[in-house]
């Protein structure tokens, strides 16, 4: 693998830019301003590191990245990008900014921002069903996938979880809950699909499943450490947005600094389950590491 995680990642992000370019209508097709709406939120700079996540997983499992994973990539990232736009709504977190640019509804009314992220959704399974894999494994992806933005223990139940926990006194329990299925569901399932594309046994799925959850919380952790820390610019998104609402947040029980050890632990956790595969998973284990080392 490239020993330069910035180039695997870039190189990651490029191949799925360019299936997400091939896969979203353009503005050309009517109606216009969805279609427009869609890719203003779709390439508004993200880092693509749920796509990336779900490549290295998959050549920890077969050795190198499949042809055609890029188009699971681009379902997952246009699952992400669709959360993203209502979770800016006024309704929900009310946010002007996302990744440095205006948020959707901002720029396209609200109407349209919500509409935007149905469709992405809608587009997002409409692709995940004509994967380039065996049809067993392309059910248990979609599966999995759809598991994980519900609500048991998946996006849509932690949005509603840390909608209801404003300005109440946060638990430890309440914040893993939240964090584990809000953010850390979709991490955590671009990592094991990745893998079932790639051919993963049950005992892989359980490994990749066990660094998934771990490394997925400890991005979460590093967020709300940088919510705190970090000023807008450099953030991409208004900072100080959970202390202002009163976010149960893990900073918020535990402090910056206990946060930063904790997520720097479950990093080391998340790296043992994948000593199976020597080498393979070096790329995922760099991946994971830019997580929590990351400024923005």
């Amino acid at each position: 693998m490239p020993t330069d995680v910035k180039s695997l990642i870039q190189e990651g992000a490029d191949l799925t830019d360019r299936a997400l370019e091939s896969l979203i209508p353009s503005t050309d097709t009517v109606p216009a301003s969805i279609h427009g709406a869609m890719r203003h939120s779709v390439f508004a700079g993200g880092k693509r590191l749920r796509p990336v996540l779900a490549m290295q997983a998959a050549a920890t499992i077969s050795g190198s990245v499949p042809a055609g994973i890029e188009r699971l990539g681009a379902a997952i990232e246009m699952l992400h990008t669709y959360s993203l736009i209502h979770d800016d709504l006024p309704a929900l977190d009310n946010d002007d900014l996302r990744r440095g640019k205006p948020t959707c509804h901002v720029a396209f009314g609200e109407a349209i921002a919500i509409l935007a992220g149905d469709a992405l959704q809608t587009r997002a399974f409409e692709i995940l069903a004509g994967l380039d894999s065996p049809p067993a494994a392309t059910v248990q992806i979609i599966g999995l996938i759809a598991h994980a933005i519900g609500t048991v223990d998946g996006m849509i139940g932690g949005q509603v979880l840390d909608i209801e926990s404003e300005h109440q006194k946060p638990t430890p329990e309440l914040v893993e809950a939240i964090h584990r299925a809000k953010t850390g569901a979709l991490i955590r399932v671009s990592v094991v699909t990745g893998g079932v594309y790639a051919g993963a046994t049950p005992d892989d799925v359980a490994r990749l499943d066990t660094f998934g959850r771990k490394a997925g919380l400890a991005f979460q952790i590093v967020d709300d450490v940088l919510d705190m820390t970090v000023d807008s610019a450099h953030l991409g998104k208004t900072a100080g947005k959970d202390l202002a609402t009163e976010k149960a947040t893990w900073p918020a029980v535990y402090g910056i600094e206990q946060s930063q050890r904790d997520a720097a632990a479950l990093i080391d956790e998340a790296f043992a389950a994948l000593a199976p595969y020597g080498s393979r998973a070096d790329g995922l284990k760099a991946v994971a590491r830019y997580l929590v080392d990351r400024k923005n």
